[in-house]
């Protein structure tokens, strides 16, 4: 499956690879790959495939779910296409409360003690996943754990999971995607382990060189 979905997001460019004229993030970082799984809703077939992933993930690691949260906005499309495969409620936590109306953070009805996974499309740092674990705990719900496409395996990611004592199962992950793109031809073998190298520590520019 993970080798499935790097060809797919890899063939969409949804995964951007460009090892040799780094991507400049929002935070300054430099870095050779550009995620944007948005693009996956466009593209039936991958959609397919990762839609049909998810709802296995849950079925498979997570039998006990009562309802899928989205996180906002990426999440929401896909908690709500994979609780219609799986015939579940959905909802989504927003990144703050409403300023208006009744102020909710959390859309759809949650109940106290509900079992829930969250869907998220993209985890890296991992701190915007971890402010949705922590809103549904403080609205009472039982977070059985994450389903997300893809994460970048980042050190800093897994200590804040573990940290919080939260489980993700992803589709797709940083190594089979750069194991898939120099298979592919989208970069050289050579590539592979400056991909790596920013992955274990992306702050560290010497894998340009």
């Amino acid at each position: 499956m993970e080798e499935l979905i790097a060809k797919d997001l890899l063939s969409i460019g949804a995964v951007f690879l460009r090892p040799d004229e780094p991507f400049i993030w929002a935070s300054g970082i430099k870095s050779p790959v550009y995620c944007d799984n948005r693009l996956t809703l466009t593209a039936p077939a991958v959609r397919n495939d990762v839609e049909n992933g998810l709802a296995e993930i849950i079925r498979r690691e997570y039998p006990d779910c009562e309802i899928l949260m989205g996180t906002s906005t990426a999440g929401i499309a896909h908690a709500a296409i994979v609780g219609h495969i799986l015939g579940m409620p959905m909802g989504y936590v927003r990144s703050g409360a409403k300023d208006h109306g009744r102020g909710n953070r959390i859309e759809g009805k949650l109940e106290k003690g509900q079992k829930t996974v969250v869907v998220e499309d993209l985890i890296s740092t991992g701190g915007s996943v971890i402010e949705v674990v922590d809103a549904l705990r403080e609205a009472g719900a039982e977070v059985l754990g994450i389903a997300s496409i893809f994460t970048y395996g980042m050190k800093k990611g897994l200590e804040r999971l573990a940290a919080a004592g939260v489980k993700n199962v992803s589709l797709s992950n940083f190594d089979a995607v750069a194991r898939v793109g120099a298979e592919l031809g989208y970069i050289k073998d050579e590539d592979i382990q400056k991909l790596l190298s920013f992955r274990d520590n992306p702050s560290d520019e010497s894998w340009i060189k």
